[in-house]
């Protein structure tokens, strides 16, 4: 004999144990107060897609709107406030700055990819910029053809940096040597969008051809 009352039971509590409600329904953003801002930064109007921000630990790194070339501007973290206008630019590069990204294993070292189609590298001060512009790179590295879109250090590995350029390209630098370690040239149309995987043995592409494609990080062979 079967107990109509268990099973009623039953499928009570399935369907209590189906409802799940989110942990942060009732977490709400607030705005920082205007003292712990970063006010009056002319950010570029470029729209490409990437990280026209940039920070770590130490500084804030802003894509800045410039005439004559690309810039970016280097802020302490702790200066909150008003940017003063005479503040000191990375102003390096020939065309807009389209990528910057922090060194993870240096917090003074930036790279940053331009639409003159190379990638620099920087090394900024604890002190920051101050009022005096900065145009000499430690490193410049040049092999796209095109403007280079998003850059993306290595997680694990030190100094190495991978750059993905217009040119359906993606280009592996050795920061330490100064030199190109590799190049993938797997795609058939421009590449949207590049990440790692945790320990960085493998990364993950979209491209224009509406392919994900997972590649191996060390031979540039696609795995799928």
């Amino acid at each position: 004999m079967i107990d109509i009352n268990s099973l009623n039971k039953a499928e009570e509590k399935l369907s209590f144990r189906g409802i799940r409600s989110s942990k942060f329904k009732h977490v709400f953003g607030c705005a920082a107060k205007k003292d712990k801002c970063f006010d009056c930064v002319k950010i570029t109007k470029n729209a490409h897609d990437s990280s026209f921000c940039a920070v770590n630990p130490k500084f804030i790194a802003i894509a800045t709107e410039s005439a004559g070339g690309g810039s970016f501007i280097v802020i302490p973290i702790e200066k909150t406030g008003r940017v003063d206008v005479t503040a000191g630019r990375v102003t390096g590069h020939h065309g807009p700055v389209l990528d910057l990204q922090w060194n993870p294993f240096n917090d003074n070292i930036i790279a940053s990819s331009s639409d003159d189609c190379t990638i620099k590298i920087w090394y900024i001060p604890d002190e920051g910029l101050k009022k005096s512009n900065m145009n000499q790179p430690i490193m410049d590295l040049s092999g796209h053809k095109r403007r280079v879109g998003y850059i993306m250090w290595h997680p694990t590995a030190e100094n190495i940096l991978f750059s993905v350029g217009f040119d359906y390209m993606i280009m592996v630098w050795n920061i330490g040597e100064g030199t190109l370690v590799n190049s993938i040239t797997c795609h058939p149309d421009t590449i949207h969008s590049l990440s790692f995987n945790r320990d960085g043995s493998l990364i993950a592409t979209t491209c224009k051809d509406k392919k994900l494609r997972v590649i191996d990080a060390r031979s540039g062979d696609v795995l799928q």
